[in-house]
């Protein structure tokens, strides 16, 4: 539409189904460009892309022409699909149902891009589950903690 201007920043969070450490070193770069071809294939813009064995983090600037969860979908399914092609893992590798996804002002776009960008450190000293519960809290998104502890 013309005379149309957004400027949307969504922080969005995947898992490996069963948080199993299958996202190995030696390959990691290669799935993140390929997804970032994903979301470049949909009209939308990567700013970073990070994870940890058993999850990853995307931080997009996304247009108000595509709903984030079909976005999510053609990264889990696409992502999921070209890691069993190129047998990176032992079986099947699939992601966990569902997702997270929170959207960032301007003015939190360099703290969530440098949080993004220090995963591997990142983790060292907290868990998936105390990082992933510390963001429902901030963002006051309620959830039920079986859902959230299961693997």
């Amino acid at each position: 539409m013309a005379n149309t201007y957004t400027q949307i920043y969504i922080h969005i969070i995947i898992v490996v189904k069963s948080r199993q450490n299958l996202i190995l070193d030696k390959w990691e770069d290669e799935l993140h460009k390929y997804i970032t071809g994903i979301i470049k294939n949909n009209n939308q813009k990567l700013i970073i892309i990070n994870g940890y064995k058993y999850h990853i983090h995307l931080l997009v600037g996304i247009k108000p022409d595509i709903k984030i969860s079909d976005l999510v979908r053609d990264v889990k399914a696409n992502s999921s699909k070209w890691i069993n092609q190129n047998n990176f893992v032992k079986g099947k590798f699939e992601w966990q149902s569902g997702y997270a996804a929170f959207s960032i002002g301007e003015s939190q776009l360099s703290k969530t891009y440098n949080y993004i960008e220090n995963q591997k450190n990142h983790h060292k000293s907290k868990s998936f589950n105390e990082e992933y519960i510390s963001f429902l809290k901030a963002y006051k998104i309620e959830y039920d903690e079986k859902y959230i502890l299961k693997i």
